[in-house]
């Protein structure tokens, strides 16, 4: 894992450590399960996972399963599987938010008892009217003085079933007039009649996530919950449940700044309606900014995390070039990705000065600068495929590949002379004919020839089918996530986020890697073999990112 460097929270922890506030460090990432995890989410699990290991403690998965109409099992199995695959192992444990329903339910009686929390009958509408704005303050709610008793016995029928969905909820008493919007009286408790997908029917209320979370931060022994900059003004609320529930070892919370990438959108809001719509072929689409798609296009959990890393830990917010992600990524495939040829775009070439029926192999490095990593052998015969693009008939000025009556020297192999062009019905270039100077393999031309252009190729007789899928950027705005809205979504959408290559050709030997496996395609990029499809290749980043690092 990307080495952890200081930061504002080791800062604080340094500090508490320091000042014996605190002598173990526990951390944990808490995601609602109602979709997968994306990169956004990455920087959650490295900040916290991180910490904990620098300090020698402990991390937790918490799955914030208090919302049973939007989650499943499905995002709970990904969430996991992603988790593992980072290499972020919860080494404190794994938990559910579903489990502490009893304990949330019993520090709310407490609050009623206390004279903390009351149920309110104000509708959803009726609770935003009463709230107020940022600067005229709210008005109590009718309900809000109901005695001890009221409120116990209407919370207990809540529990009971025996009111419909949003007839009534359970507020914290706190104070209507407060500058913080979320102090004046929140909800913490609402009506839900939908089957949960760990606790069944057992429950029909469900704690909100700003009362359950610090319940759950405080009886798992997290020392620093480390959360992004959107609760910060949450904090408050946080702080008043800690401090009202009568938990002697209180925990703290932390802020950071959101991971915001160009041309990306983090919200799961509009990543489920990319799903949706089938705008993408699914969550895992190579397109999304989900590390299951992340991971289908070829990326790792290292170039991630270095990502991340490098990105820096902040109060901040600010937005980081989508470039230096793909930067991250080619700065590590470059040293580690084996080196094999593709042809995109198969342009046949028949050799006539080359006998038929003959076969001869050649040697390829497997890693021009890794010789460890030994050779391959790759056949040649008289019938070849090039590049359709490394031939031209009227070739731009400084083209230095292959033209009629030119020549160009073959990767490891001969230097090869197009004769003559053959075209089909249309009048397209179909395939070339061409000769070999065969004093030239792996020499210079004896009469000392200056031949500019190297191309690749494969033997025609020795190829494999495949197709090869080039990614751009899925939206076509620099700042798309401040430009959304759900009627304007279409808008945005890039029309070339997806370019399909079929019928390309491919060493045979590339066939049998495992999905998952990486490449770099000589001259054309860094590709990925699907994880679904068998025989596509999925562009994981060009040769060399645009991306210049400070």
């Amino acid at each position: 894992m990307e080495e952890t460097t200081s930061n504002f929270i080791h800062d604080i922890i340094e500090e508490d450590l320091k000042e014996g506030h605190v002598s173990k460090i526990h951390t944990r990432f808490p995601p609602e399960p109602n979709g997968y995890l994306h990169i956004g989410s990455a920087k959650a699990i490295w900040i916290n996972y991180t910490t904990a290991e620098k300090y020698g403690g402990k991390f937790n998965l918490r799955y914030d399963d208090t919302n049973p109409v939007k989650e499943d099992e499905e995002y709970v199995r990904s969430i996991e599987e992603d988790l593992i695959w980072l290499g972020a192992v919860p080494t404190g444990g794994i938990f559910y938010g579903s489990d502490y329903f009893e304990e949330c339910y019993n520090f709310a009686v407490k609050l009623i008892k206390d004279g903390k929390a009351y149920v309110c009958d104000l509708s959803q509408e009726e609770i935003s009217d009463y709230r107020g704005t940022l600067t005229e303050p709210g008005k109590e709610s009718p309900y809000r003085n109901r005695s001890v008793e009221e409120n116990l016995d209407l919370f207990t029928r809540m529990r009971n079933g025996e009111f419909a969905d949003g007839e009534r909820t359970l507020r914290a008493k706190i104070d209507m007039a407060s500058p913080n919007m979320n102090m004046r009286d929140p909800v913490i408790y609402r009506i839900i009649h939908a089957k949960h997908h760990r606790q069944g029917n057992k429950w029909c209320i469900y704690p909100m996530y700003d009362f359950a979370h610090p319940i759950q931060d405080a009886l798992e022994g997290i020392s620093h919950s480390l959360c992004s900059i959107e609760f910060e003004n949450h904090r408050p609320l946080y702080d008043w449940v800690i401090d009202n529930i009568g938990i002697e070892k209180k925990p703290h919370q932390y802020e950071f700044a959101r991971l915001n990438m160009t041309y990306t959108v983090m919200s799961k809001r509009y990543l489920r309606k990319l799903v949706e719509t089938k705008v993408v072929d699914g969550w895992d689409d190579p397109r999304m900014p989900t590390l299951c798609g992340l991971r289908r296009r070829g990326y790792t959990p290292s170039s991630i995390f270095k990502f991340i890393s490098r990105s820096g830990v902040s109060k901040t917010n600010s937005m980081t070039d989508v470039r230096f992600l793909e930067y991250c990524i080619c700065e590590e495939l470059n040293e580690t990705a084996l080196r094999r040829i593709a042809i995109m775009e198969p342009l046949k070439v028949k050799i006539t000065n080359y006998p038929d029926g003959k076969t001869e192999y050649f040697e390829m490095p497997n890693h021009p600068k890794k010789p460890e990593l030994g050779k391959r052998k790759m056949p040649f015969t008289n019938e070849i495929y090039i590049e359709k693009s490394d031939f031209s008939e009227n070739p731009p000025p400084g083209f230095k590949r292959l033209v009629p009556g030119g020549e160009v020297r073959l990767m490891e192999s001969y230097i090869l002379k197009c004769n003559d062009v053959v075209r089909n019905s249309r009048g397209d270039v179909e395939q070339i004919i061409c000769t070999v100077d065969l004093e030239t393999r792996n020499n210079k031309p004896a009469d000392g020839r200056k031949v500019k252009g190297t191309i690749h190729w494969l033997s025609a007789a020795h190829t494999a089918d495949a197709q090869l899928r080039v990614y751009n950027y899925l939206f076509n705005r620099e700042n798309v996530a401040n430009l959304l809205e759900d009627d304007n979504f279409e808008e945005f959408l890039a029309d070339d986020s997806l370019i399909i290559y079929d019928n390309c050709k491919i060493e045979p030997s590339i066939t049998g890697s495992a999905p998952g496996e990486r490449f770099q395609f000589v001259r054309l990029g860094y590709y990925t073999k699907d994880n679904k499809n068998s025989g596509v290749f999925n562009q994981t980043a060009p040769l060399k990112s645009s991306y210049k690092p400070e």
